[in-house]
């Protein structure tokens, strides 16, 4: 789990222009929904193409804050990643052909194949979890996933935002949501980055423009 935050700065820059620093203060949890993101092998198994060590260290946060909301009747929802192979070319050929390097490239578009996907072992799914699959970094920009769709259906009107990267696709999917109007929350020590400056950087540029960031325990307070 990263060991840093929000500095304070940047807690005072917000608390100046908009005279407050969280964002809501009041949660629905008949309308709220966890969206745990890209919590599957290619980044949590030691020495798979696209690890992310620190992923390992939030499954114990994200077991008790998934526990906890599915009392209070949040909806829990598994967002994994997934590119589909047709002969050597993929479903996001920018990517690859830019991103990953030719040998990293194989790897990596076999270990993101739609059939090996699923929730990484060490993280308890229940039964009345949903799991969604996307192709892009954002699960909310139009054709990645089925997400939007099923949070509209729900009646969903707030997202919690944990998993890896938390710079990547979480943020991503954080700004899409915003955009969306849904209200977002980060879940800082639930989400899992390379670097603790990755981390730091996104939960600075999401409470500024584009949602609330709180620890799970304060979630929880609220949501109870």
């Amino acid at each position: 789990m990263h060991n840093v935050g929000v500095r304070q700065h940047i807690v005072e820059r917000v608390v100046a222009r908009r005279k407050k620093y969280h964002w809501f203060e009041e949660l629905d949890s008949a309308k709220t929904a966890l969206v745990v993101i890209d919590m599957q092998n290619t980044f949590c198994e030691p020495g798979s193409p696209a690890e992310v060590p620190q992923s390992r260290l939030i499954i114990e946060p994200i077991n008790n804050l998934t526990q906890e909301l599915r009392i209070i009747g949040v909806q829990v929802i598994w967002v994994l990643h997934a590119n589909s192979q047709i002969g050597e070319k993929s479903d996001w050929e920018l990517f690859f052909n830019n991103v990953v390097a030719d040998e990293v490239k194989i790897k990596t578009m076999a270990s993101l194949s739609p059939d090996k996907q699923k929730v990484w072992k060490e993280l308890n799914v229940s039964e009345s979890d949903i799991t969604v699959i996307k192709n892009r970094y954002s699960a909310l920009i139009s054709g990645s996933s089925s997400l939007e769709r099923v949070l509209r259906n729900l009646g969903i009107d707030t997202i919690l935002i944990a998993g890896t990267k938390t710079n990547i696709c979480c943020e991503s999917t954080a700004r899409d949501g915003m955009m969306l109007d849904f209200k977002v929350i980060m879940v800082e020590d639930c989400c899992a980055a390379l670097s603790d400056d990755e981390h730091q950087a996104t939960l600075e540029s999401i409470i500024q423009q584009f949602g609330d960031v709180r620890p799970s325990t304060q979630i929880l307070e609220i949501l109870k």
